[in-house]
């Protein structure tokens, strides 16, 4: 692989804005979730009883437990940390000089924090994968202290080797999930048809692409499992370039549809972000940097031979991608009708023996992969000049090669805990090994938590509120569908949490989600903040001026309208049926609500003190009032947007400027060259001429006086 100084600058820059965006919208909703007067107040994980903080930070890894210590409540510590990573992570985005292993370590540290006291609200797929990139972010990134003169190494390439080790897990493991857990609807493929109306937050492009004929969405299914489980194994790490570009579009063309059909998670965003790891400087540079200062070299017949050979080795695994596509999926094209018909030409038992003997083959292969990049750099250390360097490079790529190993090695324990694979390849001191670092969450598993496509439709709970118990009230929340004529909303990079929960929730009972008895008893006490998280309008609330003194919650199943045979429903994007009552009709003082605050530990034993009036805690709460009735999809648009005007003024002015910083006198003086033999010759004749006189000589003064570089000036 080539050099990787542009991918891995881009990759870094992606990592600093997808944090970005993470913690501003983490901090938007921290009063609804984890105020005190939220769904899971953060003030009850506080200890009662003072214990020492290194004992605190042992069992949980997080700077809450400095709040006492900076006079802070412990919302208002949740409040800084986010503040602090928005701060350097757009510091990471803006200034080069920012991304430096110090900045990122930060970065992971901080929400590291948010994580392990978040709850269930930050433990979905996407956090664990940000903990994992922004972990890796810290070896990939430069230490400034140990590279002031250079910003590129020898072990980068061994390092960023990680990122598509990384990529490639995150990619084979969801692909394969959705077979290995026997989902029916992969089985049949029928799946692109329900996942998207069934997927976390449909766009209104989802709504469109459902209407497509039915084959064309099976052909869909087809390239989604062909390019998770195919595509990864034969051009992730393959040693030709062009395979590994054709893995790099196929997964950016993947994204892009979830992106605009589905909005655009922290999920997707990674997965972009990772799929870099597939680049290199070559791919970046147009034809003509790329002919700048290469000469013309005739080829031998012995490197066309191989140019040749490199090329039938490519087309051999084209023609083997799409032959196996056709031959797993029976692929059959009905000229007549103008069709594609396909389905799957294997049962799950034959899929999970292949899963098992293919898991031990990926590791294998990682190994080699990861030898061969640490074996070529090693040889660039051995090959620079002097004993000096060439030790300095020695003992840095010993200490990076060491780190790589050790979280190669941690990532095989959860790679292998995946459905239809064996962890009987892992060595018992790595499981030790992961077990006394798993609380930092270095290494993370995805798939494992596949969600079964319902083909039933998209569940939904469905919150009504009463004020007698005859006439209900809906709660229309604002990120997920409840009014069947609403436009399905776009929310951009922010993540809301609590819509992202109740979706979850569809799965299992209101029992099995201790939460939501502290939602029902927020919204019974009509506290803002957490109405704030279902709608920032007031006049989208139906209880605003008064809370209502009953709530219940129905499961509905939503599917999107079909212009053709929902004639009644022409003007709705969605209908919808009831399926069964959630969760019963409770009021404040219910036995049962107050019973599963109990459970929960949400019960309120202590009444709240007062806050602390510090400098620093007016500072939060002057920062908090200018956002507080702002929802999180403006507030983080408005982020990305004045770092997108940032950019745009520096190419202004850049061109304005030529692009050039003019150069002082100094650096011309040393970038003067010594004069060639040719000039000396070339001024002894000139010299010579000037001594025999007429009309000769004053026109060879002219010409001499026009080719001085004062003249030129």
């Amino acid at each position: 692989m080539g050099e990787i100084k542009t991918p891995r600058k881009w990759f870094l820059s992606s990592i600093a804005l997808i944090y970005a965006c993470a913690f501003a919208s983490v901090y938007v909703q921290i009063p609804g979730l984890y105020g005190d007067e939220g769904i899971l107040p953060v003030r009850l994980q506080m200890p009662k009883m003072q214990r020492p903080l290194l004992e605190q930070l042992q069992a949980s890894p997080s700077l809450l437990w400095l709040g006492p210590s900076l006079g802070l409540e412990p919302q208002q510590v949740l409040e800084l940390i986010c503040l602090l990573g928005v701060l350097l992570s757009l510091g990471a985005v803006l200034l080069g000089t920012l991304r430096d292993s110090l900045t990122y370590l930060c970065l992971w540290a901080l929400y590291l924090s948010l994580y392990n006291v978040g709850g269930d609200f930050l433990h979905s797929e996407w956090d664990v994968l940000l903990l994992e990139a922004g972990f890796l972010a810290v070896l990939v990134a430069p230490l400034g202290l140990l590279r002031s003169h250079s910003r590129h190494a020898f072990h980068d390439s061994l390092t960023f080797w990680m990122i598509r080790w990384l990529f490639f897990r995150l990619t084979f493991s969801t692909g394969v999930s959705k077979l290995a857990t026997g989902d029916p609807a992969w089985y049949d493929l029928s799946a692109l048809s329900h996942h998207l109306e069934d997927q976390m937050s449909p766009t209104l492009l989802a709504w469109y692409v459902h209407q497509l004929p039915e084959w064309l969405l099976k052909l869909g299914a087809v390239v989604m499992l062909h390019s998770g489980i195919c595509i990864p194994l034969l051009t992730f790490f393959a040693p030709i370039r062009r395979l590994r570009l054709f893995g790099f579009y196929v997964q950016l063309f993947l994204q892009l549809f979830h992106i605009l059909t589905g909005n655009c998670s922290l999920l997707n965003l990674l997965s972009i972000a990772l799929s870099f790891s597939l680049l290199d400087d070559d791919h970046f540079n147009t034809p003509s940097k790329k002919r700048k200062g290469q000469e013309k070299k005739t080829r031998s017949w012995l490197q066309t031979l191989a140019s040749g050979f490199v090329l039938l080795v490519e087309l051999a695994v084209y023609a083997f991608i799409l032959y196996s596509a056709i031959t797993l999926y029976q692929l059959q094209i009905d000229w007549e009708q103008k069709r594609v018909s396909a389905k799957t030409d294997f049962s799950h038992g034959r899929f999970a023996a292949f899963v098992l003997h293919i898991q031990e083959l990926t590791i294998w292969v990682g190994v080699l992969s990861f030898t061969w990049e640490a074996v070529n750099a090693m040889l660039k250390c051995l090959c620079t000049r002097g004993i000096v360097s060439k030790l300095w490079s020695l003992i840095q790529w010993a200490l990076v090669t060491a780190a790589a190993v050790a979280v190669f090695a941690l990532s095989v324990v959860p790679y292998s805990t995946l459905p239809g694979m064996s962890s009987t390849t892992v060595f018992p001191k790595v499981l030790d090994l992961y077990r006394a670092v798993e609380k930092f969450h270095l290494v993370g598993a995805y798939g494992v938590q596949h969600r079964p496509i319902s083909t039933e439709g998209r569940p939904e709970i469905i919150l009504e509120g009463s004020y007698d118990g005859l006439t209900w009230t809906e709660m229309n929340p604002m990120y997920k569908p409840g009014d069947v004529n609403d436009i399905p909303p776009v929310a951009g990079p922010h993540q809301p949490r609590l819509e992202s929960m109740m979706f979850q929730a569809t799965q299992k009972g209101h029992d099995h989600n201790p939460w939501f008895a502290g939602l029902l008893q927020r919204l019974l006490q009509g506290k803002a903040d957490v109405i704030g998280l279902l709608q920032v309008d007031e006049a989208q609330y139906p209880f605003s001026q008064k809370p209502p003194a009953l709530i219940k919650a129905k499961l509905y199943h939503y599917h999107f309208t079909d212009p053709v045979k929902d004639k009644t429903h022409q003007k709705a994007w969605w209908r919808r049926q009831y399926k069964k009552e959630f969760s019963p009709a409770v009021n404040l003082d219910d036995p049962k609500l107050n019973r599963l605050l109990d459970e929960s530990g949400l019960k309120e034993k202590f009444p709240i003190q007062p806050a602390t009036d510090t400098p620093l805690s007016q500072t939060l709460i002057l920062i908090r009032d200018p956002i507080k009735h702002l929802s999180g999809a403006l507030v983080i648009s408005s982020l990305l947007a004045t770092v997108a005007s940032i950019f745009l003024i520096r190419v202004i002015f850049s061109s304005f400027t030529g692009g050039q910083k003019p150069r002082t006198a100094s650096a011309d003086h040393r970038n003067k060259k010594p004069k060639e033999p040719s000039e000396t010759v070339e001024k002894s004749h000139t010299m010579s001429a000037s001594s025999r006189p007429g009309k000769k000589d004053s026109n060879e003064k002219k010409v001499d006086s026009d080719r001085s570089p004062r003249k030129r000036k």
